[in-house]
């Protein structure tokens, strides 16, 4: 994975309540086992028309909004625990997924693929979206190392809890088995001393 810097992006709201994972990649997608291609059906049933053309009132159809955050209701990733979900918002280009709630399933699958879950609270995703609806090219900046979360707009700030094995993960760039090979020395120095202990 990529290591996470901080970033600053324009957004993409998403003000829906309880999106679950069939909403975010229906089941249908579920089939392949490989992750190339799974954004290209993020959102589909919102997304698309039956004959496949993008539906024009839906918000990543809209080229008003761009960025590599997307900001969605309370609730976020509930329903089922397909990793695919992960893997679409990923596929499609987001870094980072903003609500104030997040299912612990579909949070832990993000961290997994090397998107960042912010949990802020309900009045500061609220001044985010009333931010976005004034000033499309509105922007937030996401500073995983400091754990803030900054409204460009307003100047406001809120601080976000991770998981400090996930944040060490995301910052170099680890998914488990590279945060195991980078501490190979560790446990070699621990099989040939400490290990002995329990001979």
């Amino acid at each position: 994975m990529e290591k996470f810097k901080t970033i600053t992006s324009t957004i993409i709201p998403l003000p829906i309540e309880n999106v679950d994972t069939d909403q975010i990649i229906p089941a249908r997608f579920l089939k392949a086992t490989d992750k190339n291609g799974f954004g290209d059906n993020l959102f589909a049933d919102w997304r698309y028309n039956k004959d496949k053309t993008p539906k024009v009132d839906f918000v990543l159809n809209d080229p008003t909004y761009t960025g590599e955050i997307l900001v969605a209701g309370k609730n976020f990733g509930s329903g089922s625990s397909r990793e695919h979900a992960a893997w679409a918002i990923a596929g499609y280009g987001f870094k980072v997924v903003v609500s104030s709630f997040f299912a612990d399933i579909f949070k832990n699958n993000a961290l997994n693929n090397g998107i960042l879950p912010v949990v802020v609270s309900p009045e500061f995703l609220a001044e985010i979206f009333a931010s976005v609806n004034e000033n499309p090219k509105t922007t937030l900046t996401v500073d995983l190392l400091n754990q803030t979360i900054t409204n460009n707009a307003n100047g406001k700030a809120e601080t976000f809890e991770i998981n400090a094995y996930k944040k060490d993960c995301l910052l170099n760039g680890f998914d488990d088995i590279d945060y195991l090979l980078s501490k190979k020395e560790l446990i070699e120095k621990w099989e040939k001393s400490d290990a002995n202990l329990f001979k």
